[in-house]
Formats: structure tokens, sequence, C-alpha cells
């Protein structure tokens, strides 16, 4: 067995907002890749639009730099507990890991996470201080707590032997000292060629791992992974071993490497490479690709578990198919299990309505990003509020749990103790700084997170900061009473009017503004009470030659509370829906009119006599 000394195979994990996109985008320009005066922007690597609007990375990605001869194969990974799954499938491709840490916020829930698993995968890490430019740094706390944290983690004694740099990402510099001062990114790689162990070369036929999928409109599908042994050429007749045991027989068609944002077609690549190579129609992430004189599958990719659900349905409203292309059954159930190919994560099923297919996901947010996509993609659909999954487990029904971490104010403790008091958290942990700035750490069932983040913004006036991560399943905590008010629903079709809602808003808050087109059951606002109230928001004023006062010659409404697709994920109740179109988000009641909304409350209360 020997090594290949002129690549090395490296992964970039950290939490959000830590600063590994802009990491990579430093590596990326200071080796050369790109041209003097070709225009590359920041956050090179987050080209999708929905990473870009929301500042984090959501899909897993390859590139590469070279570096004193030396091909650094990086994998940029999200840092966001919903999208772990795209940690989980690529770590695999990797012989070491960068784990980047904020200078002030220190190691987080996600980072425990990600670094728990490079380790039980045996891959080297460079732990990386970034922000040390920072005014309010805390470095030599941060470094304790990163070590604190690696001997929680680590398997192994030499896992315990780390290097610790310390960078600023935003000015493209590391150090080896805290308090240096930098002037580029050398000492990062060569820490990285020192440090990462270069990839096993086994000798044998060809055999790689499918971690990751792409397509083009000419060449089809490509697989992307590490060959694992031998070599592999453009026409090599190839089997691909999926995870029911079946095999497929194709022909390796073009063999492409990374380099910056490009893919170089070449004319071979053996153990070690990163590679992406097409003529493989037939194989998922998971899967084994092998020459035809070998076929042994590799061990598949380990996921966890999704512990959130919600419904994807054909849209039933009175609106149905007037702004989506895309709005049947049929486009619905082929758009799910398209995205089943590359997000491992997702579970799809069908349930007792044909129109109708529960989705399961790791959390809130990685529902809504696919919610977003399709959306964006031309999909018309309604969806359920989220539900976190239960299961049976030696004859007792359990559910999942979490760690929440919040960094706040001192001011803020007492009303989110409240809030999470009554969503079953328990107070694990509480520690202040000494400058009015505290960290809490509740276990609490996934259900009580459920709507949670929109209530907590508003609570902390957006001014502090929540983390999950999954713990594991517990015996069930009970039902969980909602604390949200009652709803303004609309008891008419038409185009609601300044007058009706000027006469809404005397129950709550609204939001819609005039001019809108409403129809019954629509939910136009948030009622002040626990109770719903239906509202014609279609009633004009009746004209007389009588007027009452100057007052009434212009009504001022108060502007619409105006939800995004993750705060109306937040903001709806079991009997809700959500209606998503290329156009709009609207929310709705699951049963339209009243009459049905009467019977299906009666027959509820029949069902809980018997």
């Amino acid at each position: 067995m020997s090594y290949r000394s002129d690549i090395r195979n490296v992964a970039i994990i950290a939490h959000v907002d830590h600063g590994k996109t802009t990491l990579v985008d430093a590596m990326l320009k200071q080796s050369r890749v790109f041209r003097n005066n070709q225009m590359v922007g920041e956050l090179i690597m987050d080209q999708n639009a929905l990473e870009r609007e929301k500042g984090i990375t959501i899909m897993a990605k390859n590139t590469a730099v070279v570096y004193r001869d030396v091909k650094i194969n990086i994998i940029d990974t999200p840092g966001h507990a919903d999208f772990s799954g795209e940690v989980e499938r690529v770590l695999t491709m990797a012989d070491g890991c960068l784990l980047l840490v904020d200078s002030i916020e220190g190691p987080m829930p996600q980072t425990r996470f990600v670094l728990r698993l490079a380790l039980n995968l045996g891959l080297k890490p460079i732990v990386v201080i970034n922000k040390v430019d920072r005014r309010n740094s805390r470095i030599a706390e941060v470094l304790r707590l990163t070590e604190d944290l690696f001997l929680e983690s680590a398997i192994s004694a030499d896992q315990l032997d780390f290097p610790v740099l310390y960078s600023s990402a935003r000015e493209g510099t590391v150090v080896t000292e805290s308090g240096m001062k930098g002037s580029d990114i050398t000492p990062l790689l060569e820490c990285i060629l020192e440090r990462v162990t270069p990839p096993r070369v086994e000798s044998g036929p060809f055999q790689m791992q499918v971690s990751s999928l792409d397509y083009d409109s000419h060449k089809g599908k490509i697989a992307i992974g590490r060959i694992w042994r031998g070599k592999v050429a453009p026409h090599q007749p190839v089997v691909s071993m999926h995870v029911d045991g079946s095999v497929t027989h194709h022909e390796i068609g073009e063999v492409f490497t990374y380099l910056g944002l490009e893919h170089l077609k070449v004319e071979g690549a053996g153990a070690g490479d990163i590679v992406a190579v097409t003529g493989v129609d037939k194989v998922n992430i998971g899967d084994t690709i092998s020459s035809l004189e070998q076929t042994e599958a590799l061990p598949r990719i380990q996921i966890g578990e999704p512990t959130v659900e919600m419904t994807f349905g054909v849209n039933t409203s009175p609106l149905a198919g007037r702004e989506g292309p895309l709005c049947t059954t049929r486009q619905l159930w082929a758009r799910l299990c398209r995205e089943l190919e590359t997000n491992l994560s997702l579970r799809v099923q069908g349930t007792d309505s044909p129109d109708t297919f529960l989705v399961r996901g790791r959390g809130e947010l990685h529902l809504a990003i696919l919610i977003e996509t399709m959306r964006r993609e031309g999909y018309e659909f309604q969806v359920s509020k989220p539900e976190a999954i239960t299961k049976i487990v030696d004859g007792n029904l359990v559910e999942p749990v979490e760690i929440l971490t919040i960094d706040t104010k001192d001011e803020y403790i007492g009303i989110l103790t409240e809030m999470l008091s009554k969503r079953q958290a328990q107070l694990m942990d509480m520690r202040n700084d000494a400058h009015d700035h505290v960290r809490l750490v509740f276990r609490v069932p996934t259900k009580g997170l459920i709507g949670f983040r929109n209530a907590f913004s508003t609570a902390t006036r957006g001014d502090s900061i929540m983390n999950t991560t999954f713990l594991g399943y517990e015996p069930y905590h009970g039902e969980m009473i909602s604390t949200r008010g009652g709803a303004l629903v609309a008891s008419e079709q038409g185009i609601a009017v300044t007058y009706g809602l000027h006469n809404a808003q005397g129950r709550g808050c609204t939001f819609i503004e005039p001019g809108r087109l409403v129809y019954e059951g629509m939910v136009i606002g948030l009622n002040s009470r626990p109770r719903d109230i239906a509202i014609n928001v279609c009633k004009e004023k009746k004209k007389t030659n009588v007027r009452a006062s100057t007052s009434d010659i212009a009504i001022r409404l108060t502007p619409p509370v105006k939800l995004s697709l993750e705060q109306a994920v937040d903001f709806i109740n079991d009997d809700e829906l959500i209606e998503v179109t290329p156009v709009n988000i609207r929310l709705r009641k699951r049963l339209l009119t009243p009459a049905q909304r009467s019977k299906d409350r009666s027959s509820s209360r029949r069902s809980a006599k018997q």
C-alpha cells in the first residue's frame, strides 16, 4: 500500500457564519486559479441564489487549488444543523478537516456535531480560530473551549494533537501565533501539506463511491466521488452497485477533475482523486462504481434520520392553477422523487390521499428551503404545519429531543425562560461573560421548537442568536398547548378593500394590503384573542349624502405584517395550510367554510368521548 504525495483532500467544517466560505474565497484567490482581470466577487462557492440571499451554505461543493505542485481538493460543507446530511455524505471523501471557530462565539452546537463525525471517520483536524481581528475577540477562552470539545469528542489520543492557526478570512490572512501580523494564507496551506495525510492508494481494479450528483442538459447525470482504488478513463466499462443489491452496467463517458470553479476534462484519474464522471445515468448517492474485474461494494454512507415531517399536496384553494404552471399530482410527485436523488436527509412517501405526500426532513429550515426552491421552479402546491416525528421503541412512544443554545442579553433571560418552559424545555446551563451577554443551553423536544424561531426573534428584538443540534430520542413528554392567538379568516371571496381591512385591524394585525384577491377560508391576519374570527375584508362602506366627520375622507391603515416562507411555516396551526405559488404565499384554513370546520370539530369531540 502506498500514498499519493501530490494530493491532499480536506473538508472545511464550521458553524453558520463563522467565515468558512470567506476563507475558501481567500484560498482560491491567493492560489491564482483565476485570471488577474477576472471578476469573481465574494462568497465564490455560494452560487445558488438562495445561498446568497440567506447568507448560508446549503449544498456541499467541491473545488481545488494547487500549492507547491500539490493539489488540495477542498470540500466546502454547510454549517446549519438542518443540512447536516450534506456534511455526512461528503466527509468520506476527505483525509483531513479544517475546523473553523469564531473568535467570539467559540464552539457552537453544529461545531460539536460535525467535529464528532470527522473524528469518527479518522480525519486529521486543523483548528482555525477565525475573525481574530474583531475588537471584542476572546481568543484564549475560545481556544480553551475548543480543547475541551476535543477532549469530549476524540476517539484516540493522537486526535488531541492538533495544530491551531489564527485567521482573518475577510482580510485573507493566517498566522501561527495569536497577535502576529499576517500577510496571506500561506501558513494554512503549509499546515495542510504537513499535517493532512496524503490519500492512500490501494492496488487493484477501479473502485469509487458516489458522494454527490450533478446534472448537465447535454451530458446527463454526473456522478461525483473519490476514487479509492485503481484508475478510471473515458470509455471504460464499469458497473454500479445499488442499495438493493442490484447491479447496472455502464460505460464511462468523460472524466473531470476540479480546479477552482472549473471542471477540467482529463484522460484519466487515479486513486485519491476526487472526480466527476459521466455515462452512469442509473446511479445514486452512496452507490459504488467499480470495474468489471472486481465488483465489491464499499460501505454505504450513513445518514441520520429525519426529525420533522409535513405534507405536500396539490393546491385545492379557489385560486388553484392560476399562478403556477406545474400544479398536478404527477408533476409534484416527480419533483419530490427527483429531490430524493441528491437530498439524502429527505424521505418521501404516499398518504391516504392520492394528491398528498408526506415529506420528512432534518428541520423546519431544511423543508422550507425545498419549498422555496420548488416555488421558484414554477410549482404550485400546499403544505401543512411541520410536526415532530415520533416512533415506538420497545413498546414505548418516543420523540426527538434537541439541544437549544441561545446567545442573548441579560434582559431577555426572563422572557425566554418563560417562553421555553411552556414548550417543555429544561434549562441545562447558563453562563455569563460579565459584559451583559449570557449563553443559555436548553434540552427541548423538537415539537417545542416548531414555531419558536419567529416568537424568539420578536421577544429579543432580533438581538439574539439561537442554534440547535439533534440529541436523540426520549420518552414522549406529552401534548403541548398552542400559545398562538386565533386567526382572522376571510368570510367572502373578492378583492380586499381599505374599509374592510380597517375593520379587521380593530381585531388584530393583518397580513394583506388593499387590492389583494382573497377567498373564503383564507387567513388574512392574527386575532388578538385565542379564537378565530371570520371577517369580510371585501366589504365597502355604504355611500350616503351625509359625512360623519372629516376622518371618514381617508382611512389610514397600519402596514400589514409580511410573513416570509419560514415565518409562515412557523406561524400556522394544525388546522391551517400554506398555499405556495411562484407569485404568492397565502395562509388558509384546511377546511375553507365555517360549516366544514364546525362539522370537523363536532366529529373530533365525538371521537374524543369514545
